[in-house]
């Protein structure tokens, strides 16, 4: 029950401040997902943890994208991407191989500026009843952003060269 305030400081409005209830819930929603550079598609999924067994579900969704040829994925170093049961779960699919990017490094990693659209185009402005709203805004984003994908390039792209209007020659 919130603390009562006397009337005199009720009415200072810069004294008195609401306490925020703050609580932690076992509804959560985790967002795992996995960007292909070469055309921009992401594949996405949500968990209800954070854990091994939700990245060794997007490695199998990721094997299942990309049927053959070796597969890279650049990562963080996260615990659950170098647990003992993802690396056991590696030596049985050899097409995968993990590069991990350095610590405190994190724009190495070309996959966070297509977390920002996503957290935009699925997140902005909304509030959500339970963890089913979240999974479909995000496959509904997902969809919407897969849609109009384009490759993905480390840097900004070089200027376009242009030719001089004139061109002034001075002789002597």
């Amino acid at each position: 029950m919130p603390r009562q305030l006397p009337p005199d400081v009720r009415q200072s409005r810069y004294f008195y401040r609401p306490q925020r209830e703050y609580s932690r819930s076992s509804e959560k929603t985790w967002v795992f997902g996995a960007l292909r550079i070469r055309d921009g598609t992401e594949i996405t999924y949500c968990a209800p943890a954070r854990n091994s067994d939700g990245w060794i579900r997007l490695l199998t969704e990721v094997i299942h994208a990309n049927p053959r040829g070796p597969i890279r994925i650049v990562t963080d170093n996260l615990t659950t991407h170098t647990s003992g049961k993802v690396r056991e779960w590696l030596t049985h699919h050899p097409r995968i191989q993990q590069v991990f990017i350095p610590k405190k490094a994190c724009w190495l990693n070309l996959a966070e500026g297509w977390w920002r659209l996503l957290r935009r185009a699925a997140f902005a402005g909304q509030t959500f009843a339970d963890p089913d709203e979240i999974t479909h805004a995000v496959e509904v984003a997902t969809t919407q952003l897969n849609a109009h994908a384009k490759p993905w390039i480390c840097g900004r792209p070089s200027p376009p060269t242009r030719r001089p209007r004139r061109q002034f020659v001075y002789r002597l």
